[in-house]
């Protein structure tokens, strides 16, 4: 511990020679290095905001500050790339001395990078908002989203009443699921919903297996433990490989709930396979998802997507 505190530290003081000496040599800049080496999607975006990060130039620094500031006021949308990215990619193109005509790749690469860093970034606020807003019973849309929940679920059962046994059938502790959600608050009922809704096969195949005379398991209990995985993979950058090698989508409140079911639909298929005794073995198997998932997502390179195959156990 004490050589590798000693080699960061040393890193730090290096890093302006080494910089200085790879544009002497390359007669390129840092984030036209990255921008021009590295593989597209996570290892490039993760290396230039670490550059930005670590930059000690004023201009630089403030420009960091300045994209901060808007996430914090939640205006970084597609709408408003040009106006908001604009300015900061100039001053970026200044300080450095890229000539645009000359490194005409440039731009849009680094562009690129910026909108995926700071949708990541909005990202973690808006699910923090999520996360912080608690189940409440007597507001009307809450309740509209569980009622749904059961009827996407349990499409050829009414619920008979509000308060009832039968919320234990998907998952839930007790009579009242709203005591379920106080650790995750409002965002373990929006990815539950959201996988029954846009995953509707694949979310009645896994309730299936939860339903499982012998290996089954509290399909909602699971899915809420499932969503604090997620939040933390979230919070603590390691869902970066996943947001940032979706080419289709940016970072946003919509690919973390197709993110939560993909660890879902995946954690389901370890439980089964594993063919645990009784619940009593749902610590350990979730420990070896999550360590298997945290491995996968180490590598840059990794790209995730579900795999629906219904079978039969």
């Amino acid at each position: 511990m004490v050589f590798f505190n000693f080699w960061s530290v040393l890193q730090w003081y290096l890093r302006p020679f080494i910089k200085w000496f790879l544009r002497k040599t390359t007669r390129l800049c840092e984030l036209q290095r990255i921008c021009y080496g590295d593989r597209v999607g996570a290892q490039r975006t993760c290396n230039i905001e670490k550059s930005l990060m670590l930059s000690r130039t004023r201009d630089v620094k403030e420009v960091v500050s300045f994209l901060d500031a808007v996430v914090r006021e939640r205006r970084f949308i597609p709408a408003h790339f040009s106006e908001i990215l604009d300015p900061p990619i100039n001053i970026i193109l200044r300080v450095k001395k890229i000539n645009p005509k000359l490194h005409d790749a440039f731009k849009p690469s680094f562009r690129q990078c910026l909108i995926q860093i700071w949708s990541y970034r909005q990202l973690v606020d808006e699910v923090e908002d999520l996360r912080c807003t608690q189940y409440d019973s007597n507001n009307p849309d809450h309740e509209a989203k569980l009622l749904r929940l059961w009827n996407l679920l349990m499409p050829d059962r009414p619920l008979e009443a509000r308060i009832t046994k039968d919320w234990q059938d998907i998952g839930f502790q007790g009579d009242d699921p709203k005591t379920d959600f106080r650790g995750m608050g409002l965002l373990g009922l929006e990815n539950l919903l959201y996988f029954a809704t846009e995953y509707t096969r694949a979310s009645n195949h896994v309730l299936s297996h939860s339903l499982h005379p012998k290996y089954g398991y509290t399909f909602a209990i699971v899915g809420i433990n499932l969503t604090s995985m997620a939040y933390y993979l979230l919070k603590d950058g390691s869902a970066k490989t996943y947001m940032f090698n979706c080419k289709q989508y940016l970072p946003s409140i919509n690919l973390f709930h197709k993110f939560y079911c993909y660890l879902f639909y995946e954690f389901d298929k370890m439980w089964i396979e594993s063919k645990p005794e009784n619940m009593m073995e749902f610590s350990i198997i979730f420990k070896k998802f999550e360590n298997a998932i945290r491995s996968e997502l180490a590598d840059p390179a990794s790209v995730f997507r579900i795999n629906i195959q219904v079978d039969t156990i």
